[in-house]
Order: structure tokens, then C-alpha cells, then sequence
């Protein structure tokens, strides 16, 4: 619907206060994920809510610096187009 009427959309703390980096603790990111120049699980979910055609932008929240490095590498370089998005809710669905 905002997409719809032209409204912006800003996700705040998408990670949900980490619940998202348990599900994935200790797996490897897939090889695939270079496809979208993504090499970290924030990027990796930072990437596939950037590109979402809803959202205007997303403040992901951190007091750890590397943290912040990383999380900005979510929004350079290529991004998943609605295929790629798919395959990565499946994929994290299935861990």
C-alpha cells in the first residue's frame, strides 16, 4: 500500500535485536550470495530488505563500529532482484 501511494517506508532495526544471526549462527553463507555482492549474514538480510521496491531505507542499529562497516556494505553494490529475494527466504527457511 505505501508503495502504492508513493509513501516512504524506514525499517528500523531489522535484525529484530539479533533473532535473525541465531537462526543462522554457525552456517555459511551460501556460495550464491556473491551474486549480489553480499559476504556477511547482515549484508545478506540488509540486502534483501534494500531491495524491496517498498523501502525507502533502513536504520539497522549498532553500538560496535564493525558492526556499522559491515552493515554499510549491505547497501553498495548489486542487490537481489525478486527471484534471488525468494531464494533466500527459502533458504534461511530451511535451516
Amino acid at each position: 500500500m505505501a508503495q502504492e501511494r508513493r509513501v516512504g517506508v524506514v525499517i528500523n532495526r531489522p535484525f529484530g535485536g539479533g533473532d535473525l544471526f541465531g537462526r543462522v549462527r554457525a552456517k555459511q553463507l551460501p556460495d550464491w550470495a556473491a551474486e549480489f555482492d553480499c559476504r556477511s549474514w547482515a549484508q545478506f538480510f540488509l540486502k534483501w530488505i534494500v531491495a524491496h521496491p517498498a523501502a525507502t531505507c533502513t536504520i539497522p542499529a549498532t553500538a560496535n563500529p564493525r558492526h556499522l562497516e559491515d552493515n554499510l556494505q549491505g547497501g553498495v553494490g548489486r542487490l537481489p532482484d525478486a527471484k534471488l529475494r525468494q531464494r533466500m527466504v527459502e533458504f534461511v527457511a530451511s535451516l
